[in-house]
């Protein structure tokens, strides 16, 4: 029982600071502001801090590059929270469903529905009202159709089994309580020969217990990661293969991000 409410707690604080994030953008300002100080954000409980401590930006739309936004409109792509471009690694062709895990204000998805055009569609699942609606609001600007944002949580994924193509995600399992529930849903609702790739977060070993237990720092993406070892073993274990995690670029003084890519066998 205890592990229940520790995971709810966990899970309210995340949805708390990123519909919160959705507000700054819909009332004209921006999801974070940069580094953070000895009492937090420089501009409150923003949910990621975009730079690290040297002042380089390591979170958000600075990772995009021009062509790898195409599709999705700028207000989508500022509002990115993300620590790498899944949609970059995923491979993605014609008439695919992708299913993009904490869709955000909606950027991976509308630029994977593009790709994926025009007999495939794009999901975006998110647990955060405010961030849906913002999702919802780029995707009629964008004129896409071929998309749906669903609301729901990772760890129990409002989908039928063998019904997506690929599983994308862009710095958000690491916010998830019970990764493992995570890895098996993926497994579930991946096709046979479905294809797993994201961005994430993933903790040095020597990641001290301090930072661990910081809930600050784990709506923030740095505190919740798994070590490579760990990630590596939960998607094992929910039966994916041919696993493969490369770090792309530091964002903590004990983290990095990296893409994660597997496979569900045929």
């Amino acid at each position: 029982m205890a592990d229940v409410i520790e995971d709810k707690d966990v899970r309210e604080q995340v949805r708390e600071r990123y519909a919160a994030a959705a507000q700054a953008v819909k009332a004209g300002g921006q999801a974070s502001c940069g580094t953070a100080t000895s009492e937090g954000s420089c501009c409150g409980p923003a949910p990621v801090e975009l730079n690290d401590a040297a002042g380089n930006q390591v979170f958000g739309d600075s990772l995009y590059g021009p062509n790898e936004a195409a599709g999705a409109p700028d207000a989508a792509v500022s509002a990115s929270l993300g620590c790498g471009v899944p949609t970059a690694v995923a491979d993605l062709h014609d008439g695919e469903t992708v299913l993009d895990l904490g869709s955000g204000a909606g950027a991976d998805v509308l630029i994977s529905a593009k790709r994926v055009a025009p007999s495939g569609k794009a999901i975006g699942l998110d647990m955060t009202d405010e961030m849906l609606d913002l999702a919802r609001a780029n995707a009629a600007e964008a004129g896409v159709d071929n998309v749906e944002f669903v609301k729901g949580y990772i760890e129990e994924m409002p989908l039928d089994a063998a019904t997506v193509d690929v599983v994308i995600s862009n710095c958000v399992i690491n916010l998830a309580a019970d990764k493992t529930k995570v890895a098996q849903e993926v497994a579930r609702v991946l096709k046979p020969g479905g294809r797993f790739a994201v961005s994430d977060v993933i903790a040095d070993d020597d990641m001290d217990e301090a930072t661990k237990s910081d809930m600050a720092a784990w709506t923030g993406c740095i505190a919740g990661a798994l070590t490579a070892a760990e990630f590596e073993q939960a998607l094992s274990d929910a039966g994916l293969v041919d696993i493969e995690i490369n770090e792309t670029h530091r964002v903590h003084e004990h983290a990095a991000s990296a893409i994660i890519r597997a496979r569900k066998p045929q």
